[in-house]
C-alpha cells in the first residue's frame, strides 16, 4: 500500500521552501527565485522519498535519489547563478508584478503556493517508484538500466552541453544582441527545453516492470508546460523583442523544439 503520509510531508516541505522564496521575493522584488526553489523542492523530495521508503527496492531508490541530486541540483544551481547575475527582474514576473497592481503581495503569495503544488505534482513519480518492493522487479532491473542510461547519455549530456554552449556564447561582448546558431542551438531553438522534456521519460521507463503506466503522463505534462505555458512562448516573445529580425531569421532556419538539420 502506498504511503500517503509521505505526500503530506512532501507538501509541507515544498510549502516551507516556497515560503522562504516568497520572503526573498518580497525583499528583493525579484520573483525569479521561484524557479530556483522549484528545482530544489524536487531535489529534496526525491532524496526524502529515496531515504524514507525503506521497503522499496534498493536499486530503484538509489537511482531516483541520484537522478534527483544530479539533475535538479544542477538545474537549481544553474538557475541560481543566472538569477544572481540578472540586473533586472525576469520579464515574466515583471509583467506579472505590474499587472497585479495593489494586489501584488497576495497575487505572488498565491503564485508561490501554486508552485509548491506543482513541485509536489512533479515529485509523484519519485514518491511512487521508491515504494515498489523488490519482489515486483525482475532480478536484472533491465528498465532501471535503460532509464538511467537514457538519462545519463542523452538528457544530462544534452542539457549540460546546451547550457554550457549558451553561457560561453554570452560571455563575449561581441555577441550581445545576437542569436546563437552553433552547437546544439543550430538544431533546435530550445535544446535545453528539449532535454528537460527527454529527462521525464526516465521515470515511466523505470516503472515499466512494475506496471506503473500512469507515469507516462509526465512526459506529456512537461511537454504541454514547456511548449504552450511556461517555457517556449515567453522565451520566443522576449527573443523577438530583444533581437528582432535576427531572431526572425533564426526562427525560419531552426526547429522550434525537436532537433533537426537547419534550413538554409
Amino acid at each position: 500500500m502506498l504511503n500517503l503520509h509521505t505526500l503530506w510531508s512532501l507538501l509541507w516541505i515544498d510549502l516551507a521552501l516556497m515560503a522562504v522564496a516568497f520572503v526573498i521575493n518580497q525583499m528583493t522584488k525579484r520573483a525569479g527565485i521561484v524557479d530556483v526553489m522549484w528545482s530544489f523542492c524536487i531535489l529534496v523530495n526525491s532524496v526524502y522519498c529515496a531515504l524514507l521508503h525503506q521497503q522499496g527496492d534498493g536499486w530503484t531508490r538509489f537511482t531516483i535519489g541520484t537522478i534527483g541530486v544530479l539533475w535538479f541540483g544542477r538545474l537549481g544551481l544553474h538557475l541560481l547563478t543566472r538569477y544572481q547575475h540578472e540586473t533586472k527582474e525576469d520579464g515574466r514576473y515583471a509583467n506579472m508584478r505590474e499587472a497585479s497592481g495593489k494586489f501584488e503581495t497576495i497575487v505572488f503569495l498565491l503564485f508561490f503556493i501554486f508552485q509548491a503544488g506543482l513541485a509536489l505534482l512533479f515529485s509523484l513519480p519519485m514518491w511512487w517508484l521508491t515504494q515498489i518492493p523488490t519482489s515486483e522487479w525482475s532480478p536484472f532491473h533491465h528498465f532501471i538500466l535503460i532509464g538511467a542510461g537514457i538519462w545519463l547519455l542523452f538528457a544530462l549530456w544534452g542539457e549540460t552541453t546546451a547550457d554550457r554552449q549558451l553561457a560561453e556564447f554570452r560571455k563575449s561582448t561581441q555577441n550581445h544582441g545576437k542569436t546563437m546558431r552553433t552547437g546544439l542551438w543550430a538544431y533546435s531553438r530550445h535544446p535545453n527545453y528539449f532535454f528537460e522534456w527527454l529527462h521525464w521519460f526516465v521515470y515511466p521507463i523505470i516503472g515499466i516492470e512494475a506496471g506503473l503506466y500512469g507515469l507516462w503522463l509526465y512526459p506529456v505534462l512537461m511537454f504541454l508546460f514547456l511548449y504552450y505555458v511556461t517555457g517556449i512562448p515567453f522565451t520566443e516573445k522576449q527573443a523577438l523583442l530583444s533581437r528582432g529580425d535576427d531572431y526572425r531569421l533564426y526562427q525560419q532556419q531552426t526547429s522550434l523544439f525537436f532537433p533537426r538539420s537547419p534550413r538554409q
